[in-house]
């Protein structure tokens, strides 16, 4: 995963830390694959529309690529949008961080 963040999902009085991980392909493809998985609910779904329009009114451009949000554990079932945020930070970060393969190896030190 590129990105990792926690956020929490509360189901009475009992709050549960929920992981949300951020994967990133960086192929440029035709149509746009928005993915997430780990037991959401119709809202959480839905938050793939939220999420790129708030992106893209944040002044980042999402291109057309796989992206797969992972909502874990997969155990417990997400609702509500409490989720949007940590997806919207994860995504540009993802988009402009450096890919492995781009990075500088580290000289050896002498």
């Amino acid at each position: 995963m590129l990105f990792k963040a926690l956020s929490a999902a509360v189901y009475g009085i009992d709050a549960n830390i929920i992981d949300v991980e951020v994967d990133f392909s960086g192929i440029k493809t035709d149509q746009d694959h928005f993915h997430t998985v780990g037991l959401p609910d119709a809202a959480v779904r839905e938050s793939r529309d939220r999420v790129r329009a708030a992106i893209k009114n944040s002044g980042f451009d999402v291109p057309s690529t796989h992206i797969t949000i992972n909502l874990a554990p997969a155990d417990i079932k997400k609702e509500g949008s409490g989720f949007d945020l940590p997806m919207a930070i994860g995504i540009p970060w993802c988009i402009r961080s450096p890919q492995p393969h781009r990075r500088q190896p580290v000289p050896p030190c002498r």
